[in-house]
């Protein structure tokens, strides 16, 4: 999987399409990434110990890398990710502008 956590990305499709946050989490076998801020959906909780009001909550799931695509941190565009092999080791580039991300 091209994405790691921590990456800059932008939703390309679905229902928050536009929308820019940082990948929390990543989970390879199922190719999916937790986004923070993004694909919230709602969730009724009751009460409890860490909510003594309960009440509803947002929580944001998981969804396919495939939509979304990685902002370079040099050239802030919206880019695919290459890979270069540099003394032995593979580095992950950026398309548009070829820097290392």
């Amino acid at each position: 999987m091209k994405i790691r956590k921590g990456d800059k990305v932008r939703v390309t499709a679905g229902k928050d399409k536009g929308r820019e946050g940082k990948v929390e989490k990543v989970y390879p076998k199922s190719e999916k990434i937790l986004v923070q801020g993004v694909n919230l959906y709602k969730r009724h909780v009751k009460k409890n110990d860490q909510m003594p009001q309960g009440g509803i909550v947002d929580i944001p799931r998981a969804f396919p890398a495939s939509k979304v695509m990685l902002v370079c941190p040099k050239c802030a565009k919206l880019t695919r990710i290459g890979y270069k092999v540099e003394k032995n080791k593979k580095v992950r580039i950026c398309r548009k502008c070829d820097s290392k991300i």
